[in-house]
């Protein structure tokens, strides 16, 4: 299964924010979307970072209540990791794995086309294993 199908299943809609928005804001904004992560985007729409609500809760906790006025630059991941369409389920799995993250932008083309998180992973790879059992079962019954 690819990262394409998942898309293709889930939307792919992202929620984004530009680099001068307040981190108070991009609070509000994961709280009222209930949502992990927003990526960040210039004037072109090209991804410069991407803020987690980990980033913020660390942010906070090193430099105070603060940081919440602070433009979203002050803790986004700058160095974005990103998977393409065509990449796999168990590849992007060992990105976020390696890297120690839940949300993976992806992009098609270097503009943003959709954001897959550990959640989505993990609930097609559970599928996939059903989906295998039940053909394993049915081989033998046959």
């Amino acid at each position: 299964m690819t990262v394409a199908l998942i898309l293709a299943d889930k939307g792919r809609e992202v929620f984004t924010m530009r680099p001068e928005t307040s981190v108070s804001d991009v609070v509000d904004i994961l709280a009222s979307k209930k949502i992990g992560a927003v990526v960040i985007t210039d004037a072109s729409d090209v991804v410069c970072g991407i803020v987690s609500e980990r980033d913020i809760v660390r942010e906070v906790s090193l430099r105070g209540a603060s940081v919440l006025d602070q433009p979203v630059t002050q803790c986004m991941t700058r160095k974005v990791v990103s998977c393409s369409e065509e990449d796999t389920i168990d590849a992007v799995m060992g990105i976020m794995t390696r890297n120690r993250f839940r949300h993976l932008p992806v992009t098609a083309n270097g503009r943003l086309a959709g954001i897959v998180s550990i959640g989505d992973v993990v609930k097609r790879k559970i599928e996939q294993a059903v989906r295998d059992a039940e053909e394993l079962r049915n081989y033998i019954a046959g």
